[in-house]
């Protein structure tokens, strides 16, 4: 069982990545906030009580959740506003992405990251759901395959299918930035 002390550094830890992750679903800041913090609100109300091992899972699978409902109700206001009007709502746009911190300041190293991250994040948007959350949850979470599949809500080998998938599309896609 973990320490309400323990929970907020798992809750600390977890927060930027976790609203990135929500971003490049979202494209937008503050749904993408609203999002993240529902889903640490959730773990803390339904698991604080829980080992502090089980807790990666059960947030990245609260999250997951949450991204999806809010795509479901995101569908469903477009095909309304689709009836309803001649002229289809366009995607908002996402927020620029932050550049790495470059240990150097050389300018043309710093134009290819931020090229190079730029095109990794378009890439993952356009990814299919189902794989965008493995990559997210196995590449840049670093969850093992049992704790994706449980956060996932799927099988390991369902997870492997996804994150192999997303891999291929991603380097396929990204071409000259992948590393």
């Amino acid at each position: 069982m973990g320490t309400d002390a323990e929970l907020g550094a798992f809750l600390e830890q977890v927060e930027r990545r976790a609203f990135r992750m929500a971003e490049l679903v979202t494209r937008n800041p503050e749904d993408a906030l609203e999002i993240v913090q529902d889903a640490m609100m959730k773990l803390v109300e339904r698991y604080r009580d829980h080992d502090s091992s089980e807790w990666p899972p059960l947030f990245y699978r609260i999250l997951t959740h949450r991204l999806r409902d809010w795509q479901r109700r995101r569908r469903l206001r477009f095909r309304w506003l689709s009836v309803w009007s001649d002229r289809r709502e366009d995607d908002p746009d996402g927020a620029d992405p932050e550049p790495p911190d470059p240990v150097d300041s050389d300018p043309t190293r710093l134009l290819q990251a931020r090229e190079g991250l730029e095109a990794l994040l378009e890439a993952l948007r356009r990814l299919p759901d189902r794989q965008r959350e493995a990559f997210m949850l196995r590449v840049w979470e670093g969850l093992d395959t049992r704790q994706t599949a449980r956060a996932m809500g799927c099988s390991e080998g369902s997870v492997k299918t996804h994150l192999s998938r997303a891999m291929e599309t991603v380097k396929r896609e990204v071409g000259a930035h992948w590393p």
